[in-house]
This record gives structure tokens, sequence and C-alpha cells, in this order.
């Protein structure tokens, strides 16, 4: 499967799909600790959101499909979204639900960022079969990105999922899977097992895998011989981990594995790999010494990686055009990277400066 056979399964010129959950994610000021202050700064944010909003901003024709409250904190987030380009014309807006939340404090040196979640019941959580007419939320697309964040919420949402990537494949679009394990939202399933059981029918169903080597163990069990933890990158352990994967899952053409060097909360090395079980490619490392706010980080590289996947020739291009996407997210404030294509470019290109631009 070559990145050729990629791009004409879809057409630069199609719709690139999100399905997922928006929240409202209420943050304390700079690097303060929650309630230190007693300002919390209001955003909206969620993986497959942060993905849609990135890809809009990368000139491609995004949509974004979640089920939403009937409620002016919903609309808001809307109006922010169609504000940056992304279609919402398709959203499931649901009466007496809630919006679902989440707390987050920014970590800075060797204080962790900390994630606390107000999410459920909410209105995608408890989503009816049917309520999302996927035949029509599909109407003119070419690609559906969706991750291990949403089947993780409930039942009701794992079912949801399957449904989409099934429709999905059946009207022959490309699938990517951000496996994005979320420890604190697995619990309607029985333990590790149950995680592995939910996200190995969702990876049946994909073309393209993005992970790190965490979500590869507790969402796939495989590589658990790497520790997370470990610091200096091994590249053949990774490369490894990714034949395993495309070994179990023919189906899946490419996997991306992004690899975070954790200093501290304010110092990561970043970068990524990329394999379709012939070509093996690691990309350059970015040293950022300065994080402003890491949340998105992952979201930022699949825009990247789709947005490459669709329009550069070769897969380095793709995997680097990523990795200087989600360089970039990691200095912009809040979930979404705001960065423009001719912003990540410039980096592609190798201008690190950080000069003004006049």
């Amino acid at each position: 499967m070559t990145i050729t056979k990629l791009q004409q399964e879809n057409p630069a010129d199609k719709i690139y799909v999100s399905f997922g959950e928006i929240m409202l994610r209420l943050s304390s000021p700079g690097f303060t600790r929650l309630f230190q202050s007693p300002t919390l700064e209001a955003t909206f944010g969620g993986g497959e959101a942060n993905v849609a909003v990135s890809l809009a901003l990368q000139t491609l024709k995004s949509r974004f499909v979640p089920a939403l409250p009937d409620n002016e904190i919903a609309r808001s987030a809307l109006r922010m979204l169609k504000g940056y380009g992304v279609d919402v014309s398709k959203v499931v807006l649901i009466k007496d639900a809630r919006m679902g939340i989440y707390f987050m404090e920014r970590g800075a040196n060797q204080r962790p960022s900390r994630v606390i979640y107000d999410r459920l019941p909410s209105a995608i959580s408890e989503i009816e079969p049917g309520a999302i007419n996927w035949e029509g939320a599909f109407d003119g697309c070419g690609w559906l990105h969706i991750t291990g964040i949403t089947p993780a919420l409930t039942a009701k949402t794992a079912r949801e999922s399957l449904v989409a990537m099934e429709t999905a494949q059946k009207a022959g679009m490309v699938v990517s899977l951000d496996l994005n394990y979320r420890a604190k939202l697995w619990k309607y399933v029985k333990g590790e097992k149950g995680v592995v059981e939910m996200m190995d029918k969702m990876t049946r169903l994909t073309d393209v895998v993005i992970a790190n080597e965490e979500d590869c163990q507790k969402s796939l069990g495989i590589g658990t011989d790497i520790d997370p933890g470990m610091g200096e990158i091994e590249e053949g352990r990774y490369h490894k981990l990714a034949h395993d994967v495309l070994d179990r899952y023919p189906n899946v053409k490419l996997i991306a594995i992004t690899l975070r060097e954790s200093i501290s909360a304010s110092h990561n090395r970043w970068g990524a790999m990329l394999t379709d079980g012939i070509e093996t490619l690691f990309s350059r490392k970015y040293d950022i010494t300065h994080i402003v706010d890491r949340v998105g980080g992952g979201d930022s590289f699949s825009a990247g990686l789709i947005y490459g996947l669709s329009h550069f020739t070769t897969l380095k291009d793709a995997l680097e055009y990523a990795v200087s996407a989600s360089c970039l997210c990691h200095s912009v404030e809040g979930d979404m990277n705001l960065s423009t294509h001719d912003e990540i470019m410039a980096l592609f290109k190798g201008d690190k400066s950080g000069r003004i631009k006049r």
C-alpha cells in the first residue's frame, strides 16, 4: 500500500470528517494550580474536534460530527468551530443533555500537568442508535478520523464508533484511528482485557493507526516490553512494535508512533516514526524547551499526518509535516493547534529561528 494508493482512495477535494466529543475546558490561569486563583479560563477542546480545527486551518474541507446538548454552551462551541472553518452541519443536538467538562492544570518543570474529567453523563455518552444518520453525515467525505477516547466513555459511544467506522469502510473512505488510551475513562469494561477487546474491533476497521507506545500496550496488548518512561528512544524496539501491530492487523496500511522524551513538563524531545511494513522512517527530533501547553500535541500530529498523506508524494514528507505541526502546537495555549499551513511549512522547510515575521 503506497501513499499514492492512499491518495487515490481519498482525493484531496473530499471532506475529512471527525467523530467525537467537544468539551468545555476550564483551566487555571498560566501555570497556577487549580483554584489557586479564583479565575478559570473557559475554552473548548477534545481530541476529534482538535483534529477538525487543524485540518480546516491546513486548508482542507473539515467536518465535525458530535452529539451535543441543545443549549447555549454547545452553540458557543459550534460558533467557535465554524469560525475556524469547520463544517458543523451534521451535529446532533439533544435536549436536556449536558456538555462534558474537563479541568486543566498546566504543569511546569518537574510538576506534571493534571486533568480532571467531569464528562459523564454527557450528550454523546447517552447517544441512542440512529441518532446520527451516518450515510448523510458522510456525504461527500473521503476520510474518517476517530480516536480511542470516544469508545472509552460508555458502551453506547463504543457501539456508535463501530457503526461510524463500518459505514465509512462500506463507503470506501479511508479510516484513521488514534488509539489514545485514557485510563481515567474506561470504566464500563472489565479491566484491560475489555479495553483490548473493544479496541481490537476498531483496529480491524482501520487503514491508518496513530499511537504512542502506551497506547499500543494498553489498547492492543502489544509491546509490553517497552517502558514508556525509559527516556532515550531505542529505534529498534519501536520498529518491532510497529511491525507487530501490522502483523496482527493486515488491514492496517500504515502505522505512526509518536516518540516523546519527557525531560520535564516544560522540556520534551518530540519526533515520530511511520511505517507501511516495507519502509520504516524516523523523523527529525525537535527539542522543545519551553512548552506552553502540550494538550492536543497528539491531535495536531494526527491532523498533520492526514494532510501529509493526502498531499505529499512521499511518506517521509508526510511524517515530517506531521511532526512539524505538532511541534508548533506545543507553543499554543489551549487544546487546538492554531498554526496555519504556511507556518507549518516554514518549520517543515527548516526555519526554526522563531524570528519575527514582518
